[in-house]
């Protein structure tokens, strides 16, 4: 038997090392999906990777020519999920750079026009109730990433820890939003900027 565990992330770097770190537990890539925004246009789809992967605002491989190496070196020849990453685009998100078993659900929803589209996956697929998936869906709106996990019953709580380490604590992120005036999220929302995107993670450092 297994269960789904999802988690919420302020970025892709963090939910990237939140997939890095479950692959590393020894969950296959196959059980695992990662969904991230990128409306900061952080992922580059022609060498898919995500330069810029400090969030510092200077391609990392620059930085590490200038260095002799370090981090720009590291940015290629990632294993693992992470090789087949991609972009869709996503109803009241906009673009979302994605991988894993969730991305069926959500481009067949996409394409088909499905009732829930973003919510009905996350609620149906994911492991979240409808309020949950509400939260998840605005912060991937907002800029963050949502890595979900198929785990056996067995290894569920060692799993969950390494998904806790960095991931948003839902309730309170919830109660920002709705102390900012937030009640749901749309489907037909526009899309957060590049700028919207920077000043919400300043929120949340």
């Amino acid at each position: 038997m297994s269960k789904t565990i999802s988690r919420l992330y302020n970025s892709h770097a963090e939910a990237r090392a939140a997939v890095r770190d479950l692959e590393a537990a020894g969950l296959k890539h196959s059980d695992i999906s990662i969904l991230v925004s990128n409306a900061d246009n952080a992922y580059d789809e022609k060498t898919k990777s995500f330069p810029d992967r400090d969030l510092d605002g200077t391609d990392d491989r620059a930085e590490g020519a200038a260095a002799g190496g370090g981090v720009g070196a590291a940015v290629g020849g990632a294993a693992g999920l992470l090789t087949g990453l991609g972009l869709i685009a996503i109803p009241g998100v906009g673009p979302v750079v994605a991988a894993g078993w969730l991305v069926a659900t959500l481009t067949g929803a996409a394409a088909g026009g499905a009732t829930g589209g973003i919510i009905g996956a996350l609620s149906q697929q994911a492991g979240l109730s409808k309020e949950e998936a509400e939260v998840y869906s605005e912060g991937l709106r907002r800029g963050g990433a949502i890595v979900s996990a198929k785990v056996p019953d067995g290894d569920a709580a060692r799993l969950q820890a390494v998904m806790d380490r960095s991931a948003v604590a839902v309730t309170d992120r919830m109660a920002a939003y709705r102390k900012s005036g937030w009640t749901t999220f749309s489907p037909t929302a526009k899309p957060y900027t590049r700028d919207e995107v920077i000043k919400e993670r300043t929120l949340y450092r």
